[in-house]
């Protein structure tokens, strides 16, 4: 049953909301990046992939973690909200199950590998789905009159 009173999220607001989240994540990651491995974290050039195994909690378990848990309690992460958009079961429109929610950070590898083509999907899918909304069965939405007050002229 079409819901008239939402509509799908396209490409650029997503973009913009992960920007939001990846700044958010870089703002309480980095000082405890830095702490821990010094400067050299960021500026060395033969420095592993992953530093050791704080660096693994805190820039992929922790991370995750959050996402999970901000999609199962507010269904958006914080740049999602932002954007005053919701990630729901694409079926029922119903908050994520905790499959769904694994399921879809997980699928975002999936969709990052091919020259990040999955998440350009996005841009071009009917109902704005990405390969990690399509794996996961989920579809990104918002209010369709997002506005308090619609514009209006003098004549």
């Amino acid at each position: 049953m079409p819901d008239d009173n939402a509509e799908y999220v396209g490409f650029w607001p997503r973009v913009g909301a992960s920007i939001i989240d990846a700044i958010i994540v870089m703002v309480i990651t980095s000082p405890v990046l830095v702490a821990i491995y010094g400067w050299g974290y960021f500026t060395d050039v033969d420095k592993p992939f992953i530093a050791g195994p704080a660096d693994f909690l805190i820039s992929w378990v922790l991370p995750a973690i959050g996402v999970i848990l901000f999609w199962l309690y507010k269904q958006a992460t914080p740049g999602k909200m932002a954007v005053s958009a919701r990630v729901v079961d694409a079926r029922t429109g119903n908050t994520l199950t905790v499959g769904q929610s694994i399921s879809r950070y997980l699928a975002y590898f999936v969709a990052m590998l091919p020259l990040f083509l999955g998440i350009i999907w996005v841009a071009f899918d009917p109902r704005k789905q990405g390969w990690h909304d399509k794996l996961a069965g989920t579809v990104v939405i918002r209010p369709k009159h997002r506005g308090t007050e619609p514009v209006r002229f003098e004549s």
